[in-house]
């Protein structure tokens, strides 16, 4: 049994070193490794597998929605980066640059794609022409670089994957209504398919994407009281169209200028499935998006029609994604990396179950074991990751509610992000010195004003000043 141990005996608890315990778990599961390239990672297939349950799922609930999957190029010319100001001051620090094609220097300097609106906003100068063209509605799956200083992974490397969907409309009421409704789709995906609860509000100007006129944010908290910026979704208004010349005839044969969204999502999210499930013996993945729902694990498997029967239990799961680990480990062993790698439940079976026509069902959330009746395996399978998925869900909306705090003076506001970790709510005066004031005092920033506003006090948390919003508070990643 010693053996069987050592799988976890390298994971170090989380509620010793969070930052080692993250890390330790994204090597022993096998997610990701480092890589020759500084800052860069190897998304190994147990990780990447993660990602295309999430891709895949994602992109149906995009195309519910009229989306349409485009690709563009991975190179930015200069000139066309610097046609909107505010854009490319925003992405100047984190951008890596082109400067010889060969051996032979560029006329121009290129970057690596740190985002794409550019280069769309490039395109719909010349694909729309009349309001019979709009609206578009386009998305790219792809990868993109910033050269970040630190980085970590999933959280923050200099090359990730992402979607990136860039959309054109004819007025700012279906600009908005498109940035709204993209965040909910976000939203939902999290709460339905990862099992994790957010809050969904506005960023403040300081906050906000450069060149957007508002971005709209879901932020989710990990187990260690940090928050994760999980999705966004931005509204441009019409200024990047009049940086590019995006123009459009309309009814009355006028030229208008189109109006436009950007919104996101990353490989980050890996990183919130460990960070909000996971525990000191590895994953926790939700039963949607675990690349492997349930493992079966013959007991005696040598024993004449043990492995038979394993095989024939996953026929009988093949509606779900379902794997017989057949290997020569000891069950153990088995049971140990099934915990590690996060698969929701795993299946029990042996000679003396076999014998008794049943087989043990036993939760990675709870590790409670469950005798079923052979007979009843696919429906109870079905049942079971139902509630785990919901129980993960309650789990972490509850880990939420615990640490979301409320402030209305400095000194109570300082004493909770100091020794409480979590989402603190307080209410701000709007003027950026106080963001400006938290976060150099305190190393918090502002996450979002969220869209179910409450008045805490009639006053700024921070200046004393009438107050105009109640923002969520907190320290991130």
């Amino acid at each position: 049994m010693a053996n069987d141990k050592k799988l976890v005996e390298a994971i170090t608890s989380m509620d010793v070193d969070f930052a080692q315990w993250y890390t330790d778990v994204v090597k022993k599961a096998e997610l990701c490794d480092y890589s020759s390239v500084k800052g860069c990672m190897i998304i190994k297939p147990a990780g990447y597998a993660i990602w295309e349950q999430i891709q895949n799922q994602l992109d149906a609930e995009f195309k519910k929605t009229g989306v349409e999957n485009v690709y563009m190029p991975m190179f930015i010319p200069e000139s066309l980066l610097q046609k909107e100001k505010d854009h490319v001051e925003g992405f100047a620090p984190e951008v890596a640059w082109v400067t010889h094609g060969g051996l032979e220097p560029l006329q121009e300097r290129m970057c690596v794609r740190p985002t794409s609106e550019t280069l769309f906003c490039d395109f719909y100068a010349n694909e729309i022409q009349s309001y019979r063209d709009l609206p578009k509605v386009y998305n790219q799956w792809c990868s993109v670089v910033r050269w970040e200083k630190t980085t970590r992974p999933f959280l923050r490397s200099r090359e990730f994957l992402w979607q990136e969907g860039h959309t054109a409309h004819a007025t700012a009421e279906d600009a908005e209504a498109r940035t709204v409704q993209m965040l909910n789709v976000y939203a939902d995906f999290l709460k339905d398919v990862l099992a994790i609860p957010v809050v969904k509000g506005q960023k403040t100007d300081k906050e906000k994407f450069a060149g957007a006129e508002a971005t709209y944010t879901i932020e989710a908290l990990m187990h260690d009281g940090k928050a994760l910026q999980s999705g966004t979704s931005h509204n441009f208004g019409d200024g990047f169209a009049k940086a590019f010349g995006i123009q459009y005839t309309d009814k009355e044969n006028k030229l208008q200028y189109v109006h436009q969204t950007s919104w996101g999502m990353t490989t980050r999210l890996i990183g919130a499935i460990i960070m909000v499930h996971g525990d000191d013996s590895g994953l926790k993945l939700p039963p949607r998006v675990a690349p492997v729902q349930i493992t079966i694990v013959p007991i005696q498997q040598k024993k004449e029609g043990v492995l038979d029967k394993a095989y024939e239990l996953r026929d009988r799961l093949s509606n779900f994604r379902v794997k017989v680990d057949d290997t020569d480990k000891s069950p153990g062993w088995k049971f140990s990396e099934c915990e590690m790698r996060g698969v929701p439940f795993r299946i029990e079976i042996g000679p003396k179950d076999i014998e008794n026509n049943k087989c043990v069902f036993v939760r990675r959330d709870t590790r409670e074991k469950i005798e079923v009746s052979l007979d009843e395996v696919e429906t109870k399978a079905a049942e079971l990751l139902d509630t785990i998925q919901k129980d993960m869900y309650e789990a972490a909306l509850t880990h939420q509610k615990a640490h979301t705090y409320a402030a209305t003076t400095w000194e109570e506001f300082c004493d909770i992000i100091e020794n409480k970790p979590g989402f603190v709510k307080a209410m701000w005066c709007g003027d950026q010195a106080c963001e400006d004031k938290v976060k150099e005092e305190l190393a918090a920033t502002s996450r979002c004003m969220p869209f179910e506003q409450e008045t805490l006090s009639d006053k700024c948390v921070c200046c004393g000043n009438a107050a105009k919003k109640m923002v969520y508070w907190g320290r991130a990643y």
